[in-house]
């Protein structure tokens, strides 16, 4: 288990760099990809992201298109003005773009691809020009399921009166290649394919000829 706190990301990742945080996150995910399969969650070290932390959440794939938060760093709990874990990730985004945001979060998981949105936050008295850019990157759980995404948020601009929702301005999502499927293992401490045993002789003359000793 790991957690994200606030980090040491806010002087390496400023206004001079707002999306420095994304390409940490990203370059640390890709030193991750043995073989370029996808990283797996116990291989993740929180030390490996320590400019970006702050920024940086885990979420779980709950159902088609909707996912929650089983980690987040300190800028999500400024944005909504609470803890986030166990929300669903879907909170941080204006009931106006939900449904767009479930058609492009399922492929993360069942593609598997990766996600980047470019987001617009709503204004209103307390509610500054805030944007934000959100990467989404597939990890599998510990028995080789796509059910999970690690994910960083970078803000541009001052969060103001929580809680802040986004509208989506702008995607991309990248296509990542098949791998073939891992051969299963068998459960059974002596299996053995079928390949491992020769075919049944013909019916016919034995294999073994008993012999007198008169012979």
């Amino acid at each position: 288990m790991f957690g994200f706190g606030n980090g040491s990301g806010r002087g390496r990742t400023g206004m001079t760099e707002p999306f420095a945080a994304l390409q940490e996150v990203r370059a640390y995910w890709e030193a991750l990809r043995e073989g370029g399969a996808l990283p797996r969650r116990d291989a993740i070290d929180p030390r490996g992201m320590a400019g970006a932390l702050d920024r940086v959440f885990l979420v779980e794939r709950i159902a088609p298109g909707i996912a929650r938060f089983r980690l987040a760093g300190m800028v999500f709990n400024g944005l909504m003005g609470m803890e986030v874990r166990g929300m669903p990730l879907s909170a941080l985004v204006d009931p106006a773009s939900r449904g767009r945001f479930a058609e492009v979060l399922e492929p993360v998981f069942c593609g598997p691809q990766v996600l980047e949105l470019s987001l617009e936050a709503e204004r209103g008295i307390g509610r500054p020009a805030l944007s934000a850019r959100m990467l989404l990157l597939p990890v599998t759980g510990l028995r080789g399921e796509p059910l999970l995404a690690l994910g960083c948020l970078c803000l541009t601009g001052e969060p103001g009166r929580s809680p802040r929702r986004f509208a989506i301005a702008g995607e991309r999502r990248e296509e990542l290649p098949a791998l073939p499927k891992p051969t299963p293992v068998a459960e059974a401490g002596f299996a053995e394919t079928a390949a491992a045993f020769h075919p049944r002789p013909p019916r016919g003359k034995p294999l073994l000829r008993l012999v007198s000793s008169r012979e």
